[in-house]
């Protein structure tokens, strides 16, 4: 029997509405999903310029990231289209200073217009129909001076990931996309830097910073089995995760984009 299609958006976005459980377990369950937001924990405060502004966290998901920036002193709104997902959301975040907020991300310019000195937006365009319009809208949400946090699924990880699998002919082929399948989850838009950089010049933003999450934690042949050994882990990927080449192979790409106060012509005169 083949496994029933994932329900698709109207603009055939992979939303998780009936996967909380399963994306609780598979993205942020296990030692990947604890090294991912240690790394996040560490990386964050040295690739922002973080002053308690008001936070749009877009995807927010389950609400690690909002409730790490409210936690913090950040005004947090998390837009999440997903009921379910915002739901499991509220119960640990109550008693923090965030709004809930259930909307996609092409409804944002109307319900969050902002504009907003700071955003959010991890591990979402991935799952996104058409990634390149969707940075287009966020660009849009955010202020003169303001500053983007954004995480993306990394294309050529994935490849590499195929190839260390043994799946040659995959990698070849380049199908590397996910299908949508209920039980998977494969991004069916993985991005490459090159995408990110071209699509930031796009819409008027810099790169200020880049770094690439579990660069090698996701290659080794076992997981680490001890304390100790995670502890190094951890500070192996800290130490080179912004250092090249290694960032580029990353399983995420975490970046800070920001919104010049003046457009760079307006700027050279």
């Amino acid at each position: 029997m083949t496994e029933p299609v994932s329900p698709l958006s109207p603009a055939g976005d992979r939303h998780f509405d009936g996967l909380a459980d399963k994306f609780a377990a598979s993205l942020y369950g296990g030692a990947r999903g604890e090294l991912r937001l240690a790394l996040l924990d560490r990386l964050l405060p040295e690739m922002l310029d973080l002053q308690g502004q008001p936070l749009l966290d877009v995807g927010g998901g389950l609400g690690q990231l909002a409730g790490w920036f409210a936690g913090r002193g950040h005004a947090v709104t998390l837009a999440e289209p997903s009921a379910e997902m915002l739901a499991r959301a509220r119960e640990p975040l109550q008693e923090q200073n965030v709004r809930f907020l259930q909307a996609p991300l092409q409804d944002l310019p109307e319900q969050a217009p902002g504009p907003w000195p700071l955003i959010a937006c991890h591990a979402v365009l991935e799952w996104l129909a058409d990634p390149r319009v969707a940075l287009a809208l966020l660009a849009g949400l955010l202020a003169p001076g303001g500053q983007l946090s954004l995480m993306v699924f990394n294309r050529d990880a994935l490849r590499l990931s195929n190839v260390v699998k043994g799946n040659l002919e995959k990698a070849l082929a380049d199908r590397l996309e996910g299908k949508g399948l209920r039980k998977r989850l494969t991004p069916i838009s993985p991005l490459t830097h090159g995408q990110v950089e071209a699509w930031s010049a796009e819409n008027g933003l810099v790169i200020r910073e880049v770094a690439g999450i579990r660069v090698f934690s996701d290659y080794l042949r076992r997981p680490p089995e001890s304390q100790a050994e995670r502890e190094r882990l951890l500070a192996l990927e800290h130490r080179y995760c912004r250092v090249d080449p290694h960032w580029r192979l990353g399983r995420y790409l975490l970046y800070t984009l920001e919104r010049p106060t003046h457009p760079p012509q307006e700027a050279s005169e």
